[in-house]
């Protein structure tokens, strides 16, 4: 039994017949990830979001808010706090950073 096959029964004891609405799906293992969308080690958050990684420490102490060195560029996404699992955060971010020179 794959992977994929467990997670739709899973989804299906709570959501009867989920699975077979589903049309067609595909698995990208992180080797697949970071060959298509450049992510090194197939990594989505850009990073580790382990504790040294978070906060005022993500991505480094020094950048954590957001400006760099080089005059006018600014980080954002998964590797700026707080991370890529708070969909358009660090992005939003960012940008009042920008605003606030």
């Amino acid at each position: 039994m794959t992977s994929v096959t467990l997670l739709f029964n899973e989804i299906d004891a709570y959501a009867p017949n989920f699975s077979s609405s589903i049309v067609g799906y595909e698995v990208l293992p992180p080797p697949d990830i970071e060959r298509i969308f450049g992510l090194t080690g197939g990594n989505i958050f850009h990073g580790s979001m382990s504790l040294d990684q978070l906060y005022f420490t993500r991505p480094i102490s020094r950048y954590s808010n957001y400006k760099t060195p080089m005059k006018g560029l600014f980080l954002c996404g998964s590797g700026a706090h707080p991370g890529g699992g708070v969909t358009g955060a660090p992005g939003r971010l960012a940008a009042l950073a920008v605003l606030q020179g």
